[in-house]
């Protein structure tokens, strides 16, 4: 297994790349979901280790690690320690002739992760509290409605999970469409919103699955169309009917709808928000420090978010979107998956003493030092990739 270790900026650094199978066969509207690949980044200093990670794809975590290694550790020798914006300015400029988009930001942002949850540990202070919020619960929604091949009856499957989400203590919840005909997953819309009984929200995420903006706007009035039969007052959002590169497309749907349009999971640096807030092409922004840059370039986002009167409502890894909705004043909700589900599936290599508490359909910021989280080392050698 990669050991590898990278002195750096007083700094030692240590990549792993991990690879944690599904356990059932599952996909979303666009890709057939096997396997989860993240990147995990230890940095470590005056007895201190910081823990940074990033969901890579359904593969490529060691091409990351060596990313980490080869090109984005070495740029930070003549940075100082605390200085966490000077890195991340360095490894973006390292980056411009190899690109600064995809897995390069994706393993800059496990980098910077790290960086921050050195600083607060070093402080011992939760994240949250470092960067001026406080140990609290936040709102979250209970995030699913997968496809999946062996579920004999898809409506059924979605009241099922509706049903137990409820009973975990969520009032809000996000399921997948745009993977069925419009029709059958107008049906799957229905069927969830008869299970709430018109309380709390039900938000739908496409996942880029509609090719034109008509095709996705045909395919939200059905889903307003479902909802209005079930007796709701609407849903709360429409996630990515677009691919992300389409800008205009979204605001173009966004005219056009009654349904708030959510995008920005897949947006990486602060230049892709600006383009996405000055198209108007988001109601609600979501940001995830994963993807886009870190933790230094989430906040830059979020502060943007903040002036411009967007909300804020962050993809993925409530581990650490947990801490950053806690110190700021733009976050709607932080989208949670119970483990249990095996859809996002790294808290299987997390310390189940460290994994995220949730609390009447909240999540509850730890108040431990960083991060709050501890790797499993059992865990992570099962699932780490040979380098």
């Amino acid at each position: 297994m990669s050991q590898q270790t990278t002195a750096a900026g007083g700094f030692t650094i240590r990549a792993r790349a991990l690879r944690i199978p599904l356990r059932r066969p599952t996909r979303i509207s666009n890709r057939a979901l096997v396997a989860r690949d993240f990147l995990t980044v230890e940095v470590s200093r005056e007895g201190t280790t910081g823990l940074g990670y990033a969901y890579i794809g359904t593969s490529g975590a060691p091409a990351a690690r060596m990313l980490v290694h080869e090109v984005l550790a070495p740029t930070l020798a003549s940075i100082e320690p605390d200085d966490i914006i000077g890195a991340w300015e360095a490894m973006f400029q390292e980056t411009l002739l190899i690109g600064r988009r995809g897995i390069v930001i994706r393993a800059m942002s496990a980098i910077d992760i790290a960086l921050w949850d050195w600083r607060a540990r070093q402080a011992g202070l939760p994240l949250a509290v470092l960067l001026g919020g406080s140990v609290r619960a936040v709102p979250a929604y209970a995030s699913g409605g997968y496809y999946r091949a062996d579920d004999p009856d898809a409506c059924e499957a979605v009241r099922a999970e509706i049903r137990a989400d409820r009973a975990a203590g969520f009032m809000d919840h996000k399921i997948k469409v745009g993977g069925l005909p419009v029709a059958a997953d107008a049906d799957r819309v229905r069927a969830a919103l008869t299970v709430m009984a018109g309380s709390g929200r039900l938000a739908l995420d496409a996942n880029n699955a509609y090719a034109q903006p008509a095709l996705a706007v045909q395919a939200a009035v059905a889903f307003e169309e479902a909802a209005a039969d079930a007796g709701a007052d609407g849903l709360w959002w429409f996630e990515e009917p677009l691919s992300p590169e389409n800008i205009d497309g979204h605001a173009w749907i966004r005219e056009r709808i009654a349904t708030p349009v959510a995008t920005g999971e897949i947006a990486q640096t602060r230049h892709e928000f600006r383009a996405l807030i000055n198209a108007g092409a988001a109601d609600i922004l979501q940001p995830d420090a994963g993807v886009l840059g870190g933790i230094t370039e989430y906040l830059r986002v979020v502060r943007a978010a903040e002036l411009h009167q967007v909300p804020v409502a962050p993809h993925w890894h409530a581990n650490i979107h947990a801490h950053l909705a806690a110190a700021s004043s733009a976050c709607l909700a932080v989208e949670h998956f119970d483990l249990g589900k095996d859809i996002y599936n790294f808290e299987a290599v997390v310390r189940p003493e460290t994994r995220m508490a949730v609390v009447d359909g909240e999540v509850v910021v730890p108040d431990r030092p960083g991060l709050g989280i501890e790797l499993d080392e059992d865990a992570v050698a099962r699932f780490e990739v040979a380098g």
